[in-house]
């Protein structure tokens, strides 16, 4: 019982003595069922669901999920079933326990396929019941903490699936704590060297900040005190993992983030927190740029904060957030901050909670009986990986919807019907392309059509689970005299100035054997339904037909930075060179796969008045610093002594190399630059930009639209 005792202290503070006697048994039933078994360390393994238990209890979960951390492996590990644990324990338990329980007893044809059935599986159980997912982090959690017992392939491959699964729900959920925990485990397993010098690095700066956190709370504490204001000011770190990203993100060395001190203001009311920023902005110069208030417009957790950068009496900046009691709880326990209100404390809350479960209940709701289970897992990473945006209906409602959504997302997001009914949208009163990415505040109003007509040429867009959901389901409840004409001109749009007659019939007769199909109409069928891409499948039809089928142990896909486009030709566009970061479009050419331009590139100007003529492309995040991208600068300087060496200098200190040079005089030590740089995106470029005007023989710098230098044009543009 030494084991237990940690845990039973625990609880014992919050719950009443009979639940805790229910957890006890419930305890002791785990470990007869787990009897003479240990884990990779070595240990006995009912120290895992012991740790489980504890994770929940600090969160102050009730006995019922308690008791199922304690047993979440007994129907996986053992051959007791459901309906014998419902009948040792109660039917919610033994639910909860068959939610958190893999299907490894099934039989997949990859890792892949089983962990896309085993979210799946999870996601249907929390949407009836948030707790299912509560005890899957807490046991993510456990587990990245022993990894070291684990292979190093494993402890990676772990830690990948963390990142790209289990950190962003934690996020959505609001479990702000375990998030950050996850990512600070999961980015030592996954990259144990750099985390190790970021974590010396940050110890050995500690030592000087203390002082100067310990002074900034004191100043602001003392400000209030005069004021009759009661709060809790507290100076906190950076998590190691969020300097990484921002250090990667900006492309900068630690010392510049480490430059950027955060702390916490806690009051009591929610009035107090706008009194608290006035006397802040009172206090320390304001970057009003950077000022966010989350409690007039939560995040859809139910985050609420108000957040603004100041510049302190010695020039540094600092990050405060100011919320109630109330509000820091939920900040730190999201969702599993509701079991630990009193009746009726939380309502307020409810809201929230209801979003998130549909928002859940959206992504684990099955398109039917043939559903892709891997096509659905990389759409719940997807939507996963994004951040919010928050927009406006034309009565001034405020929707969250994830990033790179487009007016169909909205519309969907408002109600199925009228997503169906969507022909057009204005965006802040202007007509707007259906595949426009929408922004934060815009005000979005939808045209409707008098009869439904989702197209499937919106499933390249859309960017939320519920929308594509919906339009695929709508299309597949349409007549075969309907989809087959609607897919042979989806396929012929995709396959560009490729003909139909043109394709080789045993790479017909490859695709439709593959995808079970009777012959070439059923093939059109399905892509006039929205079951299959048409650019997917223009790919394959215009491939070797040798080469059309993956072989379940075939390598990965050869990664790309652009979504969607694994094993494609992929070519960027001399005349404007895009960057990850810019906003794209592309279209097919011969002999050169997808070429991608800028979207404002001069050679793509009529894009919007035809876009049949283009696809929808977006950059892939996960590969956002991961390859070299040419860029041109049109730099105009005085050319002093040594001034040009002094910015070859400045280049290569921002990580960038010089691949070609031109220059062209315009007067007297006067010279037009042009440089062909390789960066690795926007952010790297425009770093290397701000500091080549820092120099004094610099007088302007832009980048170049390859247009040809006109000496007339630069030397007005400088005078």
């Amino acid at each position: 019982m030494s084991i237990f005792q940690a845990l039973n202290d625990a609880i014992q503070t919050y719950l009443t003595p009979e639940q805790c006697l229910f957890i006890e048994r419930a305890y002791k039933y785990a470990n007869a069922a787990h009897s003479g078994v240990t884990r990779a360390s070595g240990e006995p393994y009912i120290t895992h669901p012991v740790a489980v238990a504890e994770i929940l209890a600090d969160m102050k979960l009730d006995h019922e999920a308690i008791a199922a951390a304690l047993m979440h492996d007994v129907l996986e590990d053992t051959d007791i079933t459901h309906e014998q644990m419902a009948k040792d324990f109660n039917p919610g338990v033994a639910e909860l326990v068959e939610g958190v329980t893999k299907l490894d007893k099934f039989n997949f044809e990859n890792r892949e396929q089983a962990q896309a059935e085993n979210i799946r599986k999870m996601l249907i159980a929390m949407s009836k019941d948030f707790r299912v997912m509560l005890i899957k982090l807490a046991d993510r959690v456990h587990n990245m903490r022993t990894l070291g017992s684990l292979r190093l392939d494993k402890r990676r491959r772990i830690a990948r699936e963390t990142f790209e699964i289990f950190t962003p729900i934690a996020e959505r959920l609001g479990l702000h704590n375990i998030k950050n925990e996850l990512e600070k485990l999961a980015f030592k397993a996954q990259s144990p060297a750099r985390y190790m010098v970021l974590d010396e690095a940050i110890k050995k700066a500690r030592g000087n900040r203390k002082n100067f956190i310990q002074g900034i709370c004191d100043e602001i504490s003392n400000k209030l005190n005069k004021k009759g204001i009661d709060a809790n000011v507290f100076g906190r770190e950076k998590h190691l993992y969020s300097l990484y990203q921002k250090m990667r993100k900006k492309g900068c060395q630690f010392h510049d983030v480490m430059d950027v001190y955060a702390f916490r203001i806690i009051v009591k009311d929610l009035d107090t927190c706008y009194r608290v920023l006035g006397q802040m902005h009172h206090l320390y110069q304001p970057k009003l740029e950077h000022f966010k208030d989350y409690i007039a417009i939560p995040k859809s957790n139910s985050y609420q904060s108000l957040h603004t950068t100041l510049v302190t009496h010695h020039g540094v900046n600092i990050e405060v957030q100011i919320r109630t009691e109330d509000m820091d709880v939920v900040a730190n326990q999201g969702i599993a901050a509701h079991w630990s209100y009193k009746e009726g404390k939380g309502n307020s809350n409810l809201t929230a909670q209801l979003q998130t479960r549909n928002w859940f209940q959206g992504l684990s709701e099955s398109e039917d009986n043939t559903t892709n289970s891997l096509t659905l897992l990389e759409n719940i990473k997807k939507e996963l990986g994004n951040n919010e945006i928050h927009v406006l209906t034309p009565q001034g409602k405020v929707l969250v919807l994830p990033a790179l959504a487009t007016p169909v997302d909205f519309a969907y997001a408002l109600h199925t019907k009228l997503g169906h009914r969507c022909k057009g949208a204005m965006v802040d009163n202007e007509y707007a392309l259906l595949s426009e990415k929408l922004e934060s505040g815009q005000t979005i109003r939808i045209i409707t059509s008098a009869e439904p007509n989702p197209q499937a040429e919106w499933l390249n867009f859309v960017a939320t689970h519920k929308a594509r959901n919906n339009i695929r389901q709508y299309l597949r409840q349409q007549p075969s005299e309907v989809t087959i004409p609607k897919g042979r001109k989806l396929l012929k749009q995709a396959l560009n100035k490729t003909n139909l007659t043109d394709i080789h019939q045993d790479n017909i007769n490859k695709v439709i054997a593959d995808h079970h199909l009777k012959d070439f109409n059923a093939l059109l069928e399905e892509i006039g339904s929205g079951k299959l891409l048409s650019k997917v499948i223009a790919r394959r039809l215009r491939g070797n037909a040798d080469e059309l089928t993956e072989s379940p142990t075939k390598q990965a896909s050869r990664q790309s930075a652009i979504k969607g486009t694994e094993d494609m030709m992929v070519s960027y566009a001399n005349c404007c060179k895009p960057l990850p970061g810019d906003p794209i479009v592309a279209y097919t050419s011969p002999g050169r796969g997808l070429v991608v331009h800028l979207q404002n590139c001069h050679n793509v100007n009529n894009f919007k008045k035809e876009p049949d003529k283009y696809i929808s492309v977006e950059w892939d995040m996960n590969f956002m610093d991961q390859y070299e991208y040419s860029a041109d600068l049109d730099i105009t300087m005085v050319n002093h002594k040594a001034r040009l060496a002094k910015l070859f200098t400045i280049i290569g200190k921002s990580n960038a190399n010089i691949t070609d040079l031109k220059t062209t005089e315009l007067a007297d030590d006067l010279y037009a630059i042009n440089i062909t740089l390789t960066v690795i995106n926007r952010i790297h470029l425009s770093r290397v930009m701000r500091q080549l005007k820092k120099l004094p023989s610099v007088r302007s710098i832009r980048r170049s639209n390859n247009k040809k230098i006109d000496k007339r044009d630069i030397i007005s543009e400088i005078e």
